[in-house]
């Protein structure tokens, strides 16, 4: 019986058309159930706020320097930068040197009294004309109360007792006044004596800004500078020398008086600014007189306070950067929250935005950041995507298998 010449052919072609199915199906169903690519974003060129502050008003005499706390960059000094004669300002560096060799440690320190030697300096202090407060023989304080006269009256008698109680001499009050000032960075402080009636007690306008931070950071100097008036025991009710306190956000720090130094006034206020409380602390030397001096403090600081200023970085919903998916999707990463920063004078802007691939996703997924950094203040909101990226449809996975197999290679 013969064999008919065309069935192996046909058995051969049958077979490669079912292993083409099997191929084509599972192509098929790779291509319609695979991941695609995920796709980069495109970042947004960000433009930085543009903002211009008014200019300090400085007077024209002395040296002047002013600074905000916490902005690095805000020091900013008008006049002379040598040494000056300080005056009473001298008692806030007296009152920190004794407090650092003896602290109150949240109570109001010993019992001082105070004896017939003590007793002395109120005629030996009112005969060069300084400032004093009764202080007799036997008078009993805490070396907080002590410290209140001192700062508040500006008393010398009290001043120089409190040095001696505290180190025993005044020779031994500058050896440690010099350890102070040398730890604490004021090398162009010279300290003499305790009371600042020396016209040898010297400092330079940034030096002294950086004394009202030091005095503010004291949590007792702080208080007691702030203090519009006080009864003490034996002596009487003292108001503050400063007569700038409680006015337009002042809070302290220390005036000062003498004929080589001039009016002279160490100051600093707080300003509530966009749910911010914000200290300005400066210093002014070398004025005629205290009234005129304080004219000039007054409008230093409204010029300050002029600075400060909000820079709105993002809001909810600002775009930085867009997504165009190879299916014909799109979306934008924007901005998830608002974002914004107080800053003090003119300040650049830098962002840096990051985002993340992606592939289909919902509205509101993360996709990156955006990193704010406006001098030494660093602020990172978080992008999120703007709207649904759905999957491609069935035509263009089947007819896009580059793309398909770019997703199976990540995936794998």
């Amino acid at each position: 019986m013969s064999r008919r010449p065309g069935r192996p052919r046909r058995r051969v072609v049958a077979a490669a058309v079912a292993v083409l199915v099997v191929l084509t199906g599972s192509y098929t169903s790779l291509a319609l159930a695979g991941p695609t690519s995920p796709q980069s974003a495109t970042a947004s060129v960000f433009e930085a706020p543009r903002q211009a502050a008014p200019a300090l008003t400085f007077p024209d005499y002395g040296a002047t320097a002013v600074q905000a706390l916490g902005y690095d960059d805000s020091l900013t000094t008008s006049g002379d930068d040598r040494p000056r004669p300080i005056a009473s300002i001298s008692k806030i560096v007296s009152a920190l040197v004794v407090l650092d060799a003896r602290p109150l440690d949240g109570g109001d320190g010993p019992v001082i009294t105070f004896d017939a030697d003590d007793a002395a300096l109120y005629d030996a202090y009112l005969a060069r004309n300084g400032k004093v407060a009764p202080m007799p023989a036997g008078l009993r304080l805490t070396q907080r109360q002590a410290l209140e006269v001192s700062l508040i009256e500006s008393a010398n008698n009290y001043a120089d007792a409190l040095a001696l109680w505290a180190f025993g001499s005044t020779d031994a009050f500058v050896a440690a006044t010099d350890a102070w000032l040398d730890e604490n960075g004021l090398t162009s402080t010279t300290i003499v004596e305790p009371t600042g009636m020396s016209p040898a007690n010297t400092s330079t306008a940034t030096d002294l800004v950086a004394l009202g931070r030091l005095a503010l950071a004291d949590p007792v100097v702080a208080e007691i500078v702030r203090t519009d008036a006080v009864t003490v025991p034996g002596v009487g009710e003292i108001e503050n020398s400063n007569e700038l306190l409680g006015l337009d956000g002042v809070t302290g720090i220390k005036t000062g008086t003498l004929d080589e130094a001039g009016a002279c006034l160490l100051f600093s206020a707080d300003y509530a600014i966009d749910d911010q409380t914000v200290t300005v602390v400066g210093v002014m030397l070398g004025g005629v007189d205290h009234d005129a001096l304080d004219v000039d403090v007054q409008a230093l600081l409204a010029s300050s306070v002029a600075r400060f200023q909000t820079i709105d970085l993002a809001r909810a919903g600002d775009s930085f950067g867009r997504y165009d998916m190879p299916w014909g999707a799109e979306g934008e990463a924007v901005a998830a929250d608002d974002a914004s920063v107080l800053v003090w004078g003119d300040e650049a802007v830098d962002a840096v935005v990051t985002t993340e691939p992606i592939g289909p996703d919902a509205a509101g997924a993360e996709v990156g950041s955006v990193r704010f950094t406006v001098d030494d203040q660093v602020v990172d909101v978080p992008l999120e995507l703007d709207r649904d990226i759905p999957e491609p449809g069935a035509w263009w996975r089947l007819t896009h298998p580059r793309e398909i197999a770019a997703g199976l290679s990540r995936a794998s």
